[in-house]
């Protein structure tokens, strides 16, 4: 593994545009996104926002009014925290396969992490349980989302989806489902019935990957 280097500003830019990012440490990093000439500003900001919860949780308020972050370096911190969240929701050259909800939790859960938010996702996979797409269905409140089926199946149809696996976070931590998560997943499975796109599980994710699967709790 290469050697961390910390307080290196213009190098660390100099070994990131030579292909060496992991050369660098994750303050100098965040100083280069920031446009910090060092990176003390970024070490103060990890101190208080500590990877990756941390970050993930900020918001521009908190980098703006707390620490004194421009609107133009806060506006690139969190659009780079989203690109990074959207490249991670593309499906790779190999497709990963999804059978168990270990999968799901090993695909989700890392996205999930720091959310403050309930994420509604489903996985559309072929024939083979293969992952064709990740699709987004809908960003909740604090306890609850707001799903349609017909928002979530017209992506699954859009891809030739055989089936679909849904999963959602509890910011809570506690992934036992609700009774409006039962009904919801109830709903869908008809819905997929109609459509021909089987429901093949509901996974609920709460903290440090610690998951529920509706289908082995017998609920779907």
């Amino acid at each position: 593994m290469a050697p961390r280097l910390v307080g290196m500003g213009p190098q660390a830019r100099e070994l990131v545009l030579c292909g060496r990012p992991d050369a660098v440490s994750d303050a100098d990093l965040l100083a280069l996104v920031l446009g910090c000439r060092e990176g003390s500003a970024a070490r103060t900001l990890l101190e208080h926002h500590p990877m990756p919860d941390g970050l993930w949780r900020a918001s521009a308020e908190d980098l703006c009014s707390q620490h004194g972050i421009g609107p133009a370096a806060a506006a690139r911190l969190l659009g780079s925290l989203e690109l990074g969240r959207r490249a991670s929701l593309r499906s790779p050259h190999v497709r990963p396969v999804v059978s168990r909800p270990d999968d799901v939790v090993r695909l989700c859960a890392p996205q999930f992490r720091g959310s403050d938010r309930e994420h509604f996702w489903a996985l559309a996979l072929n024939t083979k349980n293969q992952l064709l797409r990740t699709i987004e269905v809908s960003v909740g409140s604090l306890n609850a989302s707001i799903v349609h089926p017909r928002e979530l199946f017209k992506e699954a149809v859009k891809v030739s989806a055989a089936s679909v696996v849904v999963v959602h976070n509890h910011p809570s931590g506690d992934p036992t489902p609700s009774g409006a998560d039962i009904q919801l997943t109830r709903r869908l499975v008809k819905a997929g019935d109609v459509l021909g796109i089987e429901v093949l599980d509901h996974v609920v994710i709460g903290d440090g990957g610690d998951h529920t699967s509706l289908r082995d709790l017998g609920l779907m």
